[in-house]
């Protein structure tokens, strides 16, 4: 997969990262208190979820994001 997806929840609270296809999801772990890492059977995290994440305003939020040179 080539492309990170990325799905917010305003009703529960709760952004998700994708970094792979979701459906190789095997364990969830938690991180910490508010984090939740998701990973394939090999152990690689091929996502993350943030949970108790509230906007500061009601409007729509804005999303940038830049790819670094590796």
């Amino acid at each position: 997969m080539e492309e990170v997806k990325v799905f917010y929840d305003r009703l529960g609270s709760s952004l998700i990262i994708w970094f792979d296809d979701p459906q190789k999801e095997a364990i969830c772990e938690e991180f910490d208190e508010d984090t939740v890492l998701m990973k394939d059977k090999d152990g690689h995290v091929i996502g993350i979820e943030r949970v108790n994440l509230k906007p500061k305003s009601a409007s729509p939020m804005k999303w940038a994001f830049e790819e670094m040179a590796g």
